[in-house]
This record gives C-alpha cells, sequence and structure tokens, in this order.
C-alpha cells in the first residue's frame, strides 16, 4: 500500500508523507491568501508583500497579530478574504484531512490511516467520518449562535448591515481563535459588556478544547463513556480557566491602569474572566496588555505557551502535553515507573513524545526572541511577549508587531506557522528516518 499521494498526473505516486501534506496545505493558503490581498479591490491603500504574506499567514495560522488594521486598511472584499482564510486555516487539519480524504473517498495509505488515527484521537476510519459530521453541526452552530448573540451588540450601534457584517466576522474569529477583529482597539470599549463578555469566551472556548473532546460529548454526555483524553481535557482546561481568572483578578484588581478603572466589582470580574480565557489561545483584549503588572505578564506567557487542546483551532503545546509533563514530574517524584491518570497508565512513549514537543517548543521560543532582540530595538519583555504569542497562534500583542523590522517579521511568520503546524510534525518531516542498525547498550548518567 502506497504511503505517498494518490497518482492523479501520472503513474507514478508522489511519495509525500502526510506531515508534508499538511505543510505544503498551509503555505499554499498563505501564499493564495496574500495574493487575494494585493488586490487593488481588496484594500484602499497600497500595500507590499511583505504586510500582505504576513496578514495572510496570520490568518491561516488563526494568530491574530497585524501590522495593518483590518477594518480600516481593508476593504470588504479584503476582508472576506481575511475571514475565509480564518475558516479554512482553523479547521484546515480536520477539513482537509477528514473531508477531503474521508469524505471524498480519496485513496488512503497506510501511513496516512495511522496518522489521523492518532492525530485526531480515533481508532478508524468510521471514528473520523463520524467526527466530520460533528465539526459539521459544531461549526454551523456555534458560529450561528455567536452571530446572533453579537449581532444585539453591534447591530444597534452600526445598523444591520454593517452590524450583522461586525457580528459574523467576531463570531468566526472568535470561533476559530483567531484574534482578528475590526475595531482597532479589540474589544475595549465592551469591556462591561456582559453579551460580549459571555458569547466571545464561549466561543474560544469551544472552538480550542478540541473537535474529539466535542465529539465525546456530543455522543457519549456521559463522564465514564469519556476516553482519557477527554477527562484530562476537561479537568486541564477547567483547572487552567479557575487559577487564570482568580490570579488575574488578584494581580490587577486595583491596577488603574486594568481593572482599577472601573467602579463595580461585577465589570472588574467580566474583565477578568474574559482577558484570562482569551489569553490561553485568541487574541482579543479588553484591557491594554502594556499596561499588566509583570507577575500577570509571566502568567499570560505560561498560559500563551501552553495554549488549548489537541485537534482544534488553538495554538500553544496544548493541554494535554502540560498536563503529561505534570503527570511524569509527579510520578518520578513518588518513584513510580509510569504517570496515571483516572485508572490509566501513559505508556513511555508517550512521555517521550510529550517530552520532544515541549523541548523544541521551549527551543523554538527562546531561539527566536533572541534573534529578535539583535535585530529590533525593543524592549525585551515585549519581544518575548511577541514570540510567545506568535508560537502559541494567539494573537496578543504590547505593542511590538508595528515596530518589527522586515527580518523580525520574518521570524514571526515562521513562528506563527510553525505554532500551527506543530513542531513536532515539521520535526518528523524534516528528519531522515533511519532505522538504527546497531543496538548500543545501556549506560548511566548522574542528573542533577
Amino acid at each position: 500500500m502506497n504511503s505517498g499521494l494518490p497518482s492523479v498526473f501520472g503513474r507514478r505516486a508522489i511519495n509525500i508523507p502526510p506531515s508534508g501534506v499538511l505543510v505544503l496545505t498551509y503555505l499554499v493558503l498563505i501564499a493564495a491568501g496574500a495574493a487575494l490581498l494585493m488586490l487593488p479591490a481588496a484594500t484602499p491603500i497600497d500595500i507590499g508583500w511583505s504586510e500582505a504574506v504576513f496578514t495572510a499567514a496570520s490568518a491561516v495560522t488563526v494568530t491574530g497579530l497585524v501590522v495593518l488594521e483590518t477594518g480600516g486598511d481593508f476593504t470588504l472584499l479584503g476582508q472576506c478574504v481575511i475571514l475565509l482564510l480564518i475558516q479554512l486555516g482553523g479547521l484546515g487539519i480536520v477539513t482537509f484531512a477528514v473531508l477531503i480524504l474521508s469524505m471524498l473517498g480519496l485513496p488512503i495509505g497506510l501511513s496516512q490511516r495511522i496518522y489521523l488515527r492518532d492525530e485526531l484521537n480515533q481508532t478508524s476510519m468510521s471514528d473520523l467520518l463520524r467526527m466530520a459530521l460533528v465539526i459539521l453541526r459544531v461549526v454551523v452552530l456555534f458560529e450561528l449562535a455567536g452571530t446572533i448573540a453579537l449581532a444585539f451588540v453591534f447591530v444597534p450601534e452600526y445598523g444591520w448591515t454593517e452590524g450583522l457584517w461586525q457580528a459574523l466576522f467576531h463570531a468566526v474569529s472568535a470561533f476559530n481563535n483567531a484574534g482578528f477583529g475590526l475595531f482597532p482597539d479589540s474589544f475595549t470599549r465592551w469591556a462591561g459588556d456582559p453579551i460580549v463578555n459571555i458569547a466571545v469566551p464561549l466561543l474560544i472556548v469551544v472552538g480550542g478544547i478540541g473537535f474529539s473532546v466535542l465529539t465525546d460529548l456530543y455522543h457519549y454526555r456521559s463522564w465514564r463513556r469519556f476516553s482519557l483524553h477527554t477527562r484530562l481535557m476537561l479537568v486541564g482546561t477547567l483547572a487552567l480557566a479557575a487559577w487564570s481568572i482568580l490570579t488575574f483578578a488578584f494581580i490587577e484588581w486595583n491596577n488603574p491602569a486594568t481593572l482599577g478603572q472601573f467602579q463595580a466589582a461585577g465589570d472588574k470580574l467580566m474583565a477578568s474572566i474574559f482577558q484570562a480565557l482569551t489569553t490561553r489561545t485568541a487574541g482579543f483584549n479588553t484591557l491594554d496588555m502594556s499596561a499588566l503588572e509583570d507577575s500577570s505578564t509571566l502568567m499570560f506567557l505560561a498560559l500563551m505557551f501552553i495554549g488549548g487542546g489537541s485537534t482544534s483551532t488553538a495554538g500553544g503545546i496544548k493541554v494535554t502535553t502540560f498536563i503529561v509533563i505534570v503527570l511524569a514530574t509527579v510520578a518520578f517524584l513518588r518513584r513510580r515507573s509510569d504517570p496515571v491518570a483516572f485508572h490509566r497508565r501513559l505508556g513511555h512513549g508517550e512521555v517521550m513524545k510529550v517530552l520532544a514537543l515541549f523541548s523544541l517548543a521551549l527551543a523554538l521560543v527562546m531561539t527566536s526572541t533572541f534573534v529578535l532582540t539583535l535585530t529590533n530595538d525593543i524592549d525585551f519583555m515585549d519581544l518575548l511577549f511577541e514570540a510567545v504569542s506568535a508560537f502559541g497562534t494567539v494573537g496578543l500583542s504590547r505593542g511590538a508587531t508595528g515596530e518589527l523590522d522586515q527580518f523580525g517579521r520574518a521570524i514571526v511568520i515562521a513562528l506563527m506557522f510553525i505554532g500551527r503546524v506543530g513542531p513536532l510534525v515539521l520535526a518528523m518531516f524534516l528528519a531522515t528516518r533511519l532505522p538504527p542498525r546497531i543496538r548500543y547498550p545501556s549506560g548511566r548518567i548522574f542528573l542533577g
């Protein structure tokens, strides 16, 4: 059974691994998006390839970092292109792997089956078809519901046509964890609006929790029947949400530039919930990121680095990766051979994969920040925040995005791309697979 793509234009199949197909898919989307954004009808101003590629890459990787104002520097056509790129990029893995390969019945080799099964946390191709149906229903349901909810905010202020478009744009952007907005100050003017503070974080959490989790919730609706992945994601998401909301409120409560500007305790709490929930995966904000306390900034760096769930629209190293690292550390401290969660043992292969992903991600962020400090005269914390935000495909910024030079923009584009595709997938695609011919005896080293 062939492991490459099916032969379409000739007898010989193109031998591209699944990870290579994923990389090429995103590259094609970015190139096509940049070309469309360069059209005169897409923007009222003259933009160069640097701005077009950066915007397209940010949209496809559902990041939200911008060098141009989405609502002011692009026409309706340009905004439609950006929204289409967000939708395709946010659901890219699932859309192209499941809908195209499975629903259209294209020939699938053994390696593709294994890749799809592992990547989507399924056990058979029939599960992939079932997941595709759930994905379509969830996407339509929540994006439509989000549009209706946000319309109650935007239509009274901007009228039916513009208000509905803004509601649709922000609902799709929020569900795909993109962070793109049509307002230069994001949602800061609606920091006390209950609809915005409920609808947007809800869309972000649902889009970022993972489609495998949503499939379990849709079909089983019973804790005992949930998979281990679903249980870990639900517990981890709730724990991170509670910790980030309470910690952020505690730190920023009296900061006059953030939560301290609100008089009512309810407004402060709403702003805390919005900002804590959106920081892990989406780049919307109701507060000035540059005015945060250093401790809040450090917490946000950790949240952005962790990100959301696997097989979701979110970025980062993923919640389950972080949980496995914690469980492995706890197992080591308790002198256990394997980490355990919900009476299930996690194998050494899973732990090794997690350690590789964490090491690659940390090395990538640190190296990129180091290079950015060499070429850009910008505050170190701002550059570090920018790098982590780009890798986590979050989109929050402390104002450094517009100040980056051309080389700095290229670094951020690379971070967004790798953060979306996945450092581990990219590493496996680039690495040469050579089976070991010699098995060496074990050795001993001293650690700690």
